[in-house]
């Protein structure tokens, strides 16, 4: 365990892959108070919204109400994500309140990405250089890559560590082409693949090929893994993990109805801190915000830790006891 790193940032994306995931309509005022709540926590980034079209995602129809309704905390970059140049240049207009990131995502599964974009990988990657001249014009020359279904597809089954370094060598090679630089890359785990000996071979695949690329995970829980699958990236070092408050969300492309959110986030947290890891991130400010998140959504959600609590309190409570 000698690899751990000392501080591991989390950015929060529940209410961004939660809200747009549930089927029942969510009011501007809830959303807003989950946003509000999480500012309070410390997490240093909350992915909130998304500027869609609301014909194919109802429930981000009101994402510029959004991003005018949130209190910003000191220190909190808010980021929403896009799937087109209307998209983007929504997000750009607000771009005194959001942290724009210059963000491409490319799936490591073609029918993966039919089914997620409507275009294939091909198609996608002959789109790069479009998307590096509108973030050329918003002062950015990087791009930070996501890969989507890293780890194996509903659709196509396993997905080998060598086709992921091959997207993600021809994402390099089309950006290098057109003067723009590979910034972070994303592996993401979309359909709960994974697993702790997967993570440590793409991871090292990956680091073998980009020794110096800012690594970040985006671990869904499908298969109850996720926190096992965080552990492993952990002891190689891996420092930035996208997770979810409360274990919102799900993929609505995954092919089947049991799709999970992301690792959720305070037990990502208290994984942090019963090993030693600093996140900035007040455990029971989380906690509460998932039962928040739970109560906005009206149904149970998956994490642990705003049933089971921090273990924190339990060892004080016992100290006193002795005392």
């Amino acid at each position: 365990m000698s690899d751990l790193p000392k501080r591991v940032r989390i950015r929060e994306v529940g209410p961004r892959e939660g809200f747009q995931f549930e089927k029942g309509a969510i009011s501007l005022a809830d959303k807003v108070s989950l946003v509000d709540a999480l500012s309070d926590t410390g997490v240093g980034t909350i992915e909130f919204t998304s500027f869609v079209s609301p014909k194919w995602v109802p429930q981000m129809a009101d994402a510029e109400q959004v991003v005018a309704g949130i209190r910003r905390a000191p220190g909190v970059a808010y980021e929403a994500i896009w799937l087109n140049e209307a998209g983007l240049e929504r997000a750009a207009r607000l771009r005194d309140v959001l942290a724009l990131r210059p963000m491409f995502s490319v799936a490591a599964s073609d029918t993966f990405m039919r089914k997620n974009t409507n275009c294939s990988v091909e198609e996608r990657l002959a789109e790069l250089p479009g998307w590096a001249e509108r973030y050329r014009a918003l002062g950015m020359d990087w791009l930070d890559v996501g890969v989507m279904a890293a780890f194996g597809c509903n659709y196509e089954g396993d997905v080998e560590p060598r086709r992921v370094v091959t997207v993600l060598q021809q994402v390099e090679q089309r950006a290098q082409a057109c003067g723009a630089r590979l910034g972070g890359i994303g592996l993401a785990d979309t359909m709960g693949w994974a697993n702790p000996l997967e993570v440590k071979r793409l991871v090292g695949a990956v680091r073998e090929r980009w020794p110096e690329a800012r690594l970040k995970l985006h671990l869904h829980d499908t298969r109850a893994l996720a926190i096992a699958n965080a552990v492993a990236a952990l002891e190689l070092g891996v420092d930035c993990f996208d997770s979810a408050v409360a274990g919102m969300g799900g993929c609505p492309f995954a092919a089947h109805k049991g799709a999970a959110g992301n690792v959720t986030t305070e037990d990502l947290v208290f994984l942090c801190q019963e090993l030693g890891i600093a996140t900035g991130i007040d455990l029971d400010r989380m906690i509460a915000a998932g039962q928040l998140a739970e109560r906005v959504v009206g149904h149970p959600l998956p994490g642990k830790l705003k049933s089971g609590g921090n273990l924190a309190t339990y060892r004080a409570t016992s100290r006193a006891a002795r005392t």
